[in-house]
């Protein structure tokens, strides 16, 4: 039986995954459990044995998170219901009295390393990366002896008996995560004004202006596009599906008519959910252009019924 009660989150304690999670309300009266993988949190959710999962999509300064975006493109199907945005800044954890000279090897998690390229470069040019499961896991990893340090979240110290040498390390100024709030498929997060909506698409057949044709099935309705990253599908060179965020709720017509088009000449698409975005003011609403209201497209609906009945 499915776990209400239940969030996983990828793991283990001291993530910032972790930290992403606590900031929703409902965290506070749910089971947190961490994973040792994106898999493995998301599995937990097919399976009932949790009601939810959190699990982080896209980073400000690497781009996509592929185990994510192809975990949520393959197996059983999952919806987003929320996103998180959480500002990164990295901590170079040690065990206590270690100094900067004594760092001879370093860990983090692989989405971590170009956020902190640049301070390694100027601060341990001789040091040598290795990566490891999640940012936490290379504090337990420092913790154990494996590494002499590791760059993870400052709040993860005190889990792991480690000490902050340097804290505020980001090459790139408010870098950002962004985490998504992962369920079973059932209706949508109610429409907010400020929403996204999250799918997968995969070409019918490789031709000449296959992605541009399924790029103007938004183009042509005014639906703006926040992210679109290409994947390999695993069935050989050249194949690929695609990962779009775009802005609007399944409900706005422009984004229903969109995703119609698309259902029509892609060879799949998946519907991964409608959610409102983070970060957006409360009473905000998304910018929408003259001609792609809801009003805009009843109107024409009704204009066309009357041409057809003879009553223009």
């Amino acid at each position: 039986m499915r776990s209400a009660t239940r969030y996983t989150y990828l793991g283990p304690e001291g993530t910032f995954t972790e930290a992403a999670l606590r900031t929703l309300p409902e965290a506070a009266t749910r089971e947190l459990v961490p994973m040792v993988s994106v898999p493995a949190a998301l599995d937990a959710v097919r399976c009932g044995d949790a009601a939810a999962a959190l699990v982080p999509i896209e980073n400000s300064v690497e781009g996509g998170v592929t185990a994510t975006l192809d975990e949520l493109a393959t197996g059983e199907p999952l919806m987003i219901y929320r996103e998180v945005l959480l500002e990164i800044a990295f901590a170079l954890l040690v065990r206590p009295g270690t100094r900067l000279a004594d760092i001879k090897t370093v860990t983090g998690h692989p989405v971590a390393q170009p956020q902190v390229r640049k301070w390694l470069a100027a601060n341990l040019p001789d040091a040598v990366w290795e990566s490891s499961a999640s940012n936490a896991d290379g504090a337990r990893l420092v913790r154990e002896g494996r590494y002499d340090a590791a760059f993870a979240g400052e709040f993860a110290a005190a889990t792991y008996a480690l000490e902050p040498l340097v804290t505020g390390i980001h090459d790139a100024e408010n870098a950002q995560t962004r985490f998504v709030l992962v369920g079973r498929p059932a209706r949508p997060a109610a429409r907010t004004g400020a929403d996204r909506t999250s799918l997968v698409m995969w070409q019918r057949d490789d031709h000449p202006g296959a992605l541009l044709e399924y790029l103007q099935e938004f183009a042509v309705r005014g639906v703006n596009l926040m992210r679109i990253e290409s994947r390999p599908t695993g069935e050989g060179m050249g194949r690929y599906c695609f990962s779009v965020d775009c802005e609007g709720h399944i409900t706005d017509r422009r984004v229903a008519e969109a995703l119609m088009g698309l259902k029509r000449t892609c060879a799949e698409v998946r519907f991964l959910g409608s959610y409102p975005r983070a970060g957006v003011a409360p009473g905000e609403r998304s910018d929408e252009r003259p001609g792609t209201t809801d009003g805009d497209f009843v109107a024409a609906a009704d204009w066309l019924a009357r041409c057809q009945d003879g009553r223009a």
